[in-house]
């Protein structure tokens, strides 16, 4: 199929695209289940509280079993008490990890979000950045003009290289090559953008 290319002075040309990738079979429900198992995977934290056995304190009785008028108490570890040991609270055991996506998954689900990026006129296709654009101002100013201020780059290593540093301090925009974005950075962007050689390194995948 032919998609639109366009240069940074705004004019448009036509390139021809894999039909594999930009005019896939929307799974949304693949897609659904790779962005669940891919924020599963990314949770390393695992909460954890001291159990009433794990407080460091004295053991001795509080106070005598009978004769005061209160209810009967060991240490002050028990939960009930401020600084005691927290009940049936996370051990910290728990493993969010999922099954690891295979190869297939990755390219159908990336496959279906750049199609459904494309229906939505939310991908856009850039040439190649041969000059470097060091300030961030003018790379603001185009991203602005394309109204690409929420957006994922997906560069060749030398267009890459000739913007990365005036991208790098704009927020919501994130700059990457086509070995390191996941289906998770397509959802995440409202734009995409690819340059011209990185949809034909992106093809060499398919």
């Amino acid at each position: 199929m032919k998609i639109e290319k366009l240069k940074i002075d705004g004019n448009k040309e036509t390139i021809d695209v894999s039909d594999k990738i930009f005019a896939a079979k929307i799974n949304n429900k693949l897609v659904s289940s790779v962005l669940y198992k891919t924020n599963a995977n990314y949770k390393g934290r695992k909460a954890k509280t001291k159990q009433k056995n794990e407080i460091i304190g004295s053991t001795s009785k509080i106070y005598a079993q009978k004769g005061t008028g209160n209810a009967r108490h060991a240490s002050k570890k028990a939960p009930i008490f401020v600084g005691g040991g927290v009940a049936h609270g996370p051990k910290g055991e728990k493993n969010y990890k999922k099954r690891k996506l295979n190869k297939s998954e990755k390219k159908l689900s990336i496959a279906s979000l750049i199609t459904k990026k494309n229906k939505l006129k939310d991908l856009i296709i850039f040439d190649d950045f041969g000059d470097p654009i060091i300030k961030t101002k003018e790379m603001n100013n185009i991203l602005t003009k394309f109204e690409a201020k929420n957006s994922i780059i997906i560069a060749d290593l030398k267009s890459k290289n000739n913007i990365f540093k005036s991208v790098r301090n704009i927020p919501n925009v994130k700059i990457t090559d086509v070995n390191h974005f996941s289906a998770y950075d397509l959802a995440k962007f409202k734009k995409v953008i690819f340059t011209e050689t990185s949809i034909k390194e992106l093809e060499k995948r398919y």
